[in-house]
Formats: C-alpha cells, sequence, structure tokens
C-alpha cells in the first residue's frame, strides 16, 4: 500500500455505481494525499454494501446533506453523463473542489455554464481524463514540449473492441448493482453515435489535445457497416500540425488504441492498452539527435489513483493543475460537436462557431 501523507484532501464520491466501484473508490482509499471521506447514492441498498466494503467516515442518501458537511472538501462526481454539469455546479457553489468524469458534458452550452460555474467559485475542477496521466503517456507529452520541435502530424486512434466485455468481465470484480438506482431520462444509448462519441471519442479527442494542442478545425467522415461505427477524422491543430483521428466501434479484433507522432527532432509510437488492466502505454521515443530510443516502463499504471493524487496536489499545495480543466473538457466538447457537424453536412468545421449537442 502507498504510504499516506498527514495531510489529506477530504473526499465524497457521488454515485456508487459501477464507475465508482471500479475506479474512484478504491482511488480514493489508495491514494497517497486523499481519503474517502464521504460517499452519496440514492440507492439505500447500494449505499449500504459500499459502506460496508470501503468504510467512509460519512454516508449519505441526499447530495444536498453530503455537500452541506464543512469537513468536506471536495467530490468526485460518478454519475450518469446527464448529471455531471448539475452535479458539479452544485459542488462549486457549496464551496467544493471536483473531480467530474468526462465528458464533462453533452452540449457546448453545458460546457460554457460549467466554465462560468468553475470561474465564480474559484474552486478547482478537473476532468476525468485519466490518460494524461498514463505515466508513459505523460513521458512522451514531455519529450514532444521539451525536445521535439515542430511537430509535423499525429495519427491517433482508439479501437473499441467486440471482445471488450469478455476481456473486462475476466479482471473486473462483479459490479453491485440496486433496482432503486437513479437514472437520467431516456435511454442514453438510444443515439449509439452521441453514445459511442461521447463515451470514447472524448477519450481520443482529449490524448491528441494533450499531445499537440488546441484543434480549430475537422473534418469528418462516419461509415456505419455490420453494426460497427467508424470516424475518420482530418484535424487541424492551432500550430500547424495535421492530424487523423480514427475512433471504431467496435473492430474485430482485440482493443486497439495508440498513436503515431512525427516531429522535428523526433517521433513517438505508442500502444495503449484496455484501461481496466491498469498497465501503463507502451511508448517508443525516438530521438533524431543521436538516433536512439527510448521506452519508458511506466511502472505505476492506476491512472484513476494517480488523477486524484494530482486534484490533491493543486488543492493541498497549490501546484498547477496537471489534469484536465474544464477549459479543457469544453473544448473536448467543441470538437466532438464539430465532428457531429461535419458529418452531417460532408464539410470542413471549425470549432470556435459550433454550438448545441454531440
Amino acid at each position: 500500500m502507498i504510504a499516506k501523507k498527514d495531510r489529506r484532501l477530504r473526499v465524497g464520491v457521488l454515485g456508487c455505481g459501477p464507475i465508482a466501484q471500479f475506479a474512484h473508490l478504491e482511488s480514493c482509499v489508495k491514494a497517497a494525499n486523499a481519503d474517502l471521506y464521504a460517499i452519496c447514492d440514492a440507492a439505500p441498498d447500494l449505499l449500504a454494501r459500499m459502506g460496508a466494503t470501503y468504510e467512509p467516515q460519512k454516508m449519505y442518501g441526499d447530495y444536498d446533506a453530503m455537500l452541506a458537511d464543512t469537513e468536506l472538501e471536495a467530490v468526485i462526481v460518478a454519475t450518469s453523463d446527464a448529471y455531471h454539469v448539475p452535479m458539479s455546479i452544485k459542488a462549486l457553489e457549496a464551496g467544493k473542489h471536483v473531480l467530474c468524469e468526462k465528458p464533462i458534458g453533452v452540449s457546448v452550452e453545458e460546457g460554457q455554464k460549467l466554465a462560468e460555474a468553475v470561474k465564480r467559485s474559484g474552486k478547482v475542477l478537473q476532468v476525468g481524463h485519466m490518460k494524461r496521466f498514463d505515466p508513459a503517456l505523460e513521458a512522451a507529452r514531455d519529450f514532444v514540449r521539451d525536445e521535439m520541435g515542430d511537430i509535423l502530424a499525429l495519427k491517433a486512434w482508439y479501437c473499441d473492441s467486440t471482445h471488450r466485455y469478455t476481456n473486462t468481465d475476466a479482471v473486473q470484480p462483479l459490479p453491485v448493482t440496486s433496482k432503486l438506482a437513479r437514472k437520467p431520462a431516456g435511454n442514453p444509448k438510444a443515439d449509439l453515435r452521441q453514445y459511442f462519441m461521447l463515451a470514447h471519442g472524448s477519450h481520443l479527442v482529449d490524448t491528441a489535445r494533450f499531445l499537440v494542442g488546441e484543434i480549430t478545425a475537422v473534418r469528418a467522415r462516419l461509415h456505419e457497416k455490420f453494426g460497427a461505427y467508424c470516424w475518420f477524422v482530418e484535424t487541424e491543430f492551432a500550430n500547424g500540425a495535421l492530424g487523423h483521428l480514427d475512433l471504431t466501434v467496435a473492430v474485430r479484433m482485440d482493443w486497439h488504441e495508440g498513436f503515431q507522432l512525427y516531429g522535428q527532432n523526433g517521433s513517438v509510437i505508442a500502444k495503449t492498452f484496455n484501461p481496466w488492466y491498469f498497465r501503463a502505454s507502451e511508448v517508443d521515443i525516438f530521438h533524431e539527435k543521436d538516433a536512439t530510443s527510448r521506452k519508458p516502463l511506466g511502472a505505476d499504471g492506476h491512472f484513476f489513483r494517480r488523477q486524484l493524487e494530482g486534484l490533491a496536489d493543486t488543492v493541498l499545495d497549490g501546484k498547477p493543475q496537471r489534469g484536465a480543466t474544464v477549459e479543457d473538457g469544453l473544448a473536448s466538447i467543441r470538437a466532438m460537436v464539430a465532428i457531429a457537424r461535419s458529418v452531417e453536412s460532408g464539410e470542413r468545421v471549425e470549432l470556435a462557431g459550433v454550438t448545441g449537442a454531440v
């Protein structure tokens, strides 16, 4: 176990469903600089089960009651996408810092509303783009930032697998569910284009922005065949680099995720694994100056714990925010909306002018 520091961020987790069970509750217990202070869920049976398992100091069936707790310092919003913005705003207005699951919202307007709330509150909001805390990807980002020089192009892909749930069911504990769980109105999977883009495309877009910077325009095509969805996206970056993003759900092969990045002083090739393996990416960083490659091990692959520790570093010690900001989250929404508009029109779409939902 990681040794706990003397001063730790007191965290409350909103929602005790699968994502909390697979990622956030354990992260709070394992984090060096944070504690699982409280949990909150509308389903009393689920709340009781998670309380018995993880032993937080406080348990709440009412979100407002948890936010009224003066000892609570931060909230992890681990709910359905439709609740991300309203629940985050409630926490900010109550004076709490927030780690919100991705995507932060389903429309540009929602993202803007949340960004305004963050600014008013003066609190830290971090979006749960946990791939930014993959240590091998951090090493790649550092090379791009400090040594690569001008970036020529990025090719990145995120291809979910038809065998994904066979793989994950073998490694994940059986999730505890409840018939009393609160669910948003409607079926979030009714529109699979939107669902796949929000669930998977948000990772692909944020990884591209993490490595190369602002996306300014896209031109996208979508091909649907035998139940699979394949987006090919031509991407323009503010620094002049070109990109090609491939989002495919689902490929008839193993999980297939990674990127190739070409620059003035070297290149990076990366293979990223199913996140529930908690395994850092395999990254090959090539240095043109001496024609050598470096492959960082990235031994600590618990991205969810590391992102919580990053939030706590910022809140408790004033360190620069390493995780995705609300502006990063809003930029991801803009990119996904632009991709959807480009698919509809067949035209190049600039991100600056897009509005509406994914």
